[in-house]
């Protein structure tokens, strides 16, 4: 799979040098002639880096930088901004928005690839973004947790779990089971929205298993939004017949056919609030315990510090 890295400068000549350069090295180039066209094919297209002019009309690099970077999902894209010779408050500017990195105009092409590189390995060591989702892995999981620890600052981190999903995606297929993946990566990116802290992170562990890590004030809401949304999206991932029998006819994990209730979400809420947790592999096994309580509640359940709140 080739890596797509967008270009967006409003010189042409710039973009042809940039193209030119980069399809060498056999990267797929797409180009943006200002901030807005950018904004535009980030949010629309899977991208691996960006490369960002800071000066560009209708919207400039620097608030193309913030925005992206204030999108739970895309925020983890790195961006190269690229300024003008001698512009310190460009160079000062793009790091303070968020950019990865930067290069000065003119560039020696070598110079360039060899930031791309290091910033692309770097990325998929520190990232390991899932390929469907795009969310951040294992990793960056680890990391968010290891930084909250260590601030000592109040935190809840929501471990998300689909019940069921084995055997939906053993009768509907992989296509449709992929299709419930990133839907819910979508309810839990809107929920966090909606609900949560700017600052609030969504992981995707892996398979049908995510985190969210917030704030103890902010996580009730979050985890009843989450819960809320994907029952009302659930009939929707069924056939008619399904639907309306309110199960699947399946085999369990023992071979057994069986009437399989439609899917649904557990989550498990570990908090600091009332007991001090002092490493990730503490707030990992509190919240693997929480959420298998919680897989024995009724369909979509949250379980927060041995206290459970039922779908409103």
């Amino acid at each position: 799979m080739s890596i797509k890295i967008l270009v967006a400068d409003d010189d042409p000549d710039i973009r042809d040098v940039l193209k030119l350069t980069l399809s060498e090295e056999n990267y797929e180039v797409i180009e943006a002639k200002d901030g807005e066209e950018a904004i535009k094919i980030i949010t629309s297209k899977p991208l691996d880096l960006v490369l960002l002019d800071y000066k560009m009309p209708k919207v400039d690099g620097r608030q193309v930088c913030l925005k992206i970077k204030k999108d739970l999902l895309l925020r983890h894209l790195p961006i190269i901004m690229v300024t003008g010779r001698g512009e310190i408050s460009d160079k000062v500017g793009g790091i303070d928005a968020g950019a990865d990195d930067y290069i000065v105009k003119p560039f020696e092409p070598k110079e360039l690839m060899a930031r791309i590189r290091m910033i692309l390995r770097r990325t998929q060591r520190d990232l390991e973004a899932n390929p469907l989702t795009r969310l951040p892995g294992n990793v960056s999981i680890l990391n968010e947790l290891s930084r909250r620890l260590e601030t000592k600052a109040l935190f809840a981190v929501c471990y998300v779990d689909l019940d069921k999903f084995k055997a939906y995606n053993d009768t509907y297929g992989f296509e449709h089971g992929d299709e419930v993946i990133k839907e819910t990566a979508r309810i839990l990116i809107r929920a966090t929205q909606q609900y949560g802290n700017t600052e609030d992170f969504i992981g995707h562990i892996g398979g049908d298993d995510y985190v969210v890590v917030t704030t103890p004030n902010m996580a009730d809401n979050i985890c009843q939004k989450i819960i809320m949304d994907f029952e009302s999206t659930v009939p929707s991932f069924y056939n008619d017949t399904d639907r309306k029998n309110g199960y699947i006819t399946a085999k369990d994990r023992k071979g057994t056919v069986q009437k399989i209730p439609l899917l649904s979400v557990s989550i498990g809420v570990v908090t600091n609030e009332s007991r001090v947790i002092e490493h990730v592999a503490q707030v990992g096994e509190i919240g693997a315990e929480l959420k298998t309580q919680a897989k024995h509640l009724e369909r979509s359940n949250y379980l927060k510090d041995k206290r459970v709140a039922d779908r409103k």
